[in-house]
């Protein structure tokens, strides 16, 4: 019963957030006002599932300059964690396409100006790295999945090459990131969204200075390397507990850059 509430929620607030994101598409350019609305809406997912959020290590960054920020994958959840976590930054993911079919969703994803990936092709997918590029320079910050996907028995998956192409050409720094517990909230193929702490841990951000197309593989491995060191497999602390929610996070959240 508790999770049919909590679902029902989630669908009360997705669908006049996205109908209001919507229309913004055709003349926000940047996605700017879209990404604030979506700044309420991952608010009130971790409030509605009670989620509390224990993030460390934004004390590296400045909220002056762009960064593209890596993160292990565990949860549909990761998203609005990331979001909450990293409030003082505009955020564009880079996704894979097949998620703009998605109803709504996919729709509000276009207009937000998120970074869409069409992996079958590889002509388009360069192209979209140019656009991840553009988003940049005009200020963004990129966030990728390295795994490309939701790992499903929580161990680590190979790491996709794209964002480090992307970051040694815009010589823009990676902030590896580490996300504990969002598989406990929850895991993949459940639609059941459980209470309790995710953990948040921001490593100091790689500059690119030392690193050329040529040796991707070492930087994709210094990073993977920093993301593993935080890692913990099966940690996760859900509770079906529905007491007063608080998230450890920079109380700004609502402020554009």
């Amino acid at each position: 019963m508790l999770y049919s509430i909590k679902l029902f929620l989630v669908i009360l607030i997705t669908l006049p957030a996205s109908l209001l994101i919507i229309p913004l598409g055709f003349f926000d350019r940047q996605g700017s006002i879209a990404y604030q609305i979506s700044r309420f809406w991952t608010w009130g997912i971790l409030k509605i599932g009670v989620i509390r959020l224990k993030v460390k290590g934004l004390e590296h960054l400045d909220p002056g300059r762009q960064y593209i920020f890596m993160a292990n994958h565990r949860s549909n959840i990761d998203i609005p964690v990331l979001v909450q976590s990293l409030a003082r930054f505009q955020l564009r993911w880079v996704a894979k396409r097949e998620l703009l079919f998605i109803p709504l969703f996919g729709w509000a994803m276009w207009a937000s100006k998120h970074i869409v990936v069409d992996r079958s092709n590889r002509a388009k997918a360069m192209a979209s790295l140019r656009k991840a590029r553009e988003r940049i320079e005009g200020g963004i910050s990129v966030v990728v999945f390295p795994e490309g996907t939701r790992s499903a028995d929580g161990q680590l998956l190979p790491f996709k090459r794209g964002g480090f192409v992307l970051a040694v050409k815009t010589q823009t720094p990676i902030v590896p990131i580490t996300i504990n517990g969002s598989g406990a909230i929850l895991p993949r193929g459940d639609w059941r969204i459980r209470g309790g702490e995710i953990e948040v841990i921001v490593s100091e951000p790689v500059l690119l200075d030392q690193y050329r197309a040529g040796n991707i593989r070492g930087l994709l491995s210094h990073v993977r390397t920093l993301i593993e060191s935080h890692y913990r497999q099966h940690a996760g602390t859900a509770s079906q507990g529905a007491g007063s929610v608080h998230a450890l996070v920079p109380t700004e959240r609502w402020a554009l850059r």
